[in-house]
């Protein structure tokens, strides 16, 4: 198993940023990785995917508002929030997946991925 580690939730107004953040092995650069998001009451949302040729793919939920990447290193995976609104409350979650590419590494499928951390909560008021 692949060791995740979500780190960066938190509570903030609406309209605010937050930046989440990943720490993965460094092999994970061969990686198709992502974040997912629950929400009590709703179905699990894969809302951005990264691919091992550092294409993207966004829900249109998040589209032009999140952004997700990778450092220099490639062993870290983030999250930048922006315009967040009440609706994105819900636990985070960093996943990987070694198998898949191309269209399998598409944001809607992130929370199928085989690998993930413990989740970090956000909170938007």
């Amino acid at each position: 198993d692949v060791q995740l580690v979500e780190s960066g939730g938190g509570s903030v107004q609406a309209g605010g940023s937050l930046r989440l953040s990943c720490a993965a092995p460094g092999y994970i650069v061969r990686y198709c990785m992502g974040w997912f998001r629950e929400a009590p009451g709703k179905a699990r949302e894969g809302i951005a995917a990264l691919d091992r040729d550092d294409e993207t793919t966004y829900s249109d939920s998040v589209k032009g508002r999140f952004t997700v990447s990778t450092g220099s290193a490639k062993n870290t995976l983030y999250l930048q929030m922006d315009n967040l609104k009440p609706e994105d409350t819900a636990m985070y979650y960093c996943a990987a997946d070694p198998r898949r590419r191309g269209a399998s590494c598409y944001s809607q499928y992130v929370y199928l991925f085989d690998n993930r951390g413990q989740g970090t909560q956000v909170t938007v008021s």
